[in-house]
C-alpha cells in the first residue's frame, strides 16, 4: 500500500450561511479560537505525512492563493463556482491530480484521528462515517453488511437504514477519481450542482466504496451560526 502524501480541499463555496462570521473570506478561514479551520486542518495533515496540497477554489480564490504559498500549494479555480456543486470542483481539478489522496472539505473541525483510521487502512478507497451528531445538517449513509455504501442522503426517509453519517473526509485513489469524473461528466448539464459524495453512490453501483464508521469519532462541519457555536461550545473541547 503506498503512502498517501496528497491532500485535496473542496474549497470553492460562497460561505453565505455564515452571515458575516468569516469576515468576507472563504468559509475555511473562519477562526476558532484564533485559528482558521482551513489551518487547522493543514496543520494536522502535515503531522500525518501529507507534503503535497490542491485547493480546488471560487469564491475569493486569491485568499487561499495567498495561504497556500507557504505549502508550495496548487489552487485550481472553479471559475463558474456560484452555479455549480463540489463535484464539479474536483472535475476542474483533473488535469492536475496525479496521485492517490486525501479528499477534504475545507469547512471542517475535526480529530486528526481521522486521518489515520484512513491512511492505515488497507482500503484503496475509503469513506470516513462517525456515528450520530445530532448537528443538524447530517448526510446520513446507508451502508451493507461488509460496510460498503449504498446510498446516502439528507433526507433519511429515502434510506432502507440510517447506519453511519458522511463527515466529509475520504482516501481517494487516482483510479477511483478518474472514474468520478468520467460518471460526473455528462450529468452536469441536467445536475450543475452535483455533489461528490452523490458520485460516490453512482460509483458502488459498480465498485465496492468501503466506509470506515468510527462511533465515537468528533468533528463537525460549521456552515451557520448555529454550527459555529456547537463547535466552540462541544466540539473544540473535544477535540483538545
Amino acid at each position: 500500500m503506498a503512502k498517501i502524501e496528497t491532500a485535496v480541499f473542496l474549497a470553492a463555496g460562497l460561505g453565505s450561511r455564515l452571515n458575516g462570521l468569516s469576515k468576507g473570506k472563504p468559509k475555511g478561514f473562519l477562526e476558532i479560537e484564533g485559528i482558521s479551520l482551513i489551518q487547522r486542518s493543514v496543520n494536522n495533515l502535515l503531522a500525518a505525512g501529507i507534503k503535497q496540497f490542491y485547493f480546488g477554489t471560487g469564491f475569493e480564490a486569491e485568499v487561499y492563493e495567498e495561504f497556500g504559498k507557504k505549502y508550495n500549494a496548487i489552487c485550481v479555480k472553479n471559475l463558474i463556482y456560484a452555479s455549480t456543486g463540489s463535484m464539479y470542483t474536483l472535475y476542474n481539478m483533473q488535469d492536475r491530480i496525479t496521485s492517490d489522496f486525501i479528499l477534504l472539505e475545507a469547512d471542517l473541525l475535526y480529530d486528526k484521528s481521522g486521518l489515520s483510521y484512513l491512511m492505515d487502512d488497507a482500503h484503496a478507497d475509503v469513506i470516513l462515517g462517525s456515528g450520530k451528531t445530532n448537528s443538524g445538517d447530517e448526510v446520513f449513509m446507508e451502508i451493507d453488511t461488509k460496510s460498503h455504501l449504498i446510498n446516502l442522503s439528507k433526507d433519511s426517509s429515502v434510506l432502507k437504514s440510517i447506519d453511519a453519517e458522511l463527515v466529509g473526509i475520504s482516501k481517494v485513489s487516482l483510479d477511483t477519481y478518474d472514474k468520478m469524473c468520467v460518471i460526473a461528466e455528462p450529468l452536469f448539464s441536467s445536475r450543475p450542482k452535483l455533489d461528490y459524495e452523490h458520485v460516490f453512490v453512482e460509483l458502488a453501483k459498480a465498485q465496492p466504496m468501503f466506509v470506515r464508521k468510527v462511533d465515537d469519532y468528533v468533528w463537525c462541519e460549521i456552515d451557520d451560526k448555529s454550527h459555529y457555536q456547537r463547535a466552540l461550545e462541544k466540539i473544540l473541547p473535544k477535540i483538545e
